[in-house]
């Protein structure tokens, strides 16, 4: 599997416009390469440079027969948002206290539904225990205007 966005390559620069300097939408995002047999797919954008890894965006029970999401997506054409670390059922961009942070955007090819309304991070991921056909990973990097 493979996971890109157009607004920035792997392990380059978050443009502001994605964070809490910026506008605050999601960025968008390509998939391709998803298991014949998969069911659903799940993401989960975090935060890997924080003490605590800090949770941005759940999503799950995506339709395998999408290609990816447009920028700054409210809605889910289906599937479902979960709750990030700010308990927010939406998108929280980056907004790291000091220095460049690293933010993992991770997609995981299941191959079920996990059928769950409102889903924390911890509790996608045991969910998703056993189910994982294949997963991929796009990193990317920010640093806050406001923290420099």
């Amino acid at each position: 599997m493979k996971l890109t966005s157009s607004a920035f390559s792997d392990h380059g620069e978050i443009p502001d416009r994605y964070t809490h300097d910026g506008e605050d939408v999601s960025p968008p995002l390509a998939w391709s390469g998803i298991p014949r047999q998969a069911r659903s797919l799940a993401l989960i954008v975090d935060d890997i440079d924080t003490r605590k890894t800090w949770v941005h965006w759940v999503l799950v029970d995506l339709p395998v027969d999408s290609a990816g999401l447009p920028e700054g997506i409210a809605r889910l054409p289906g599937g479902r948002i979960g709750v990030n670390d700010w308990s927010h059922a939406k998108w929280n961009g980056p907004s790291p206290p000091e220095g460049r942070h690293r933010y993992a955007f991770k997609l995981y090819a299941l191959d079920c539904e996990l059928g769950l309304a409102r889903p924390t991070k911890h509790e996608v991921e045991a969910a998703m225990a056993g189910h994982i056909l294949d997963e991929a990973k796009l990193v990317g990097t920010y640093a806050s205007r406001r923290a420099a």
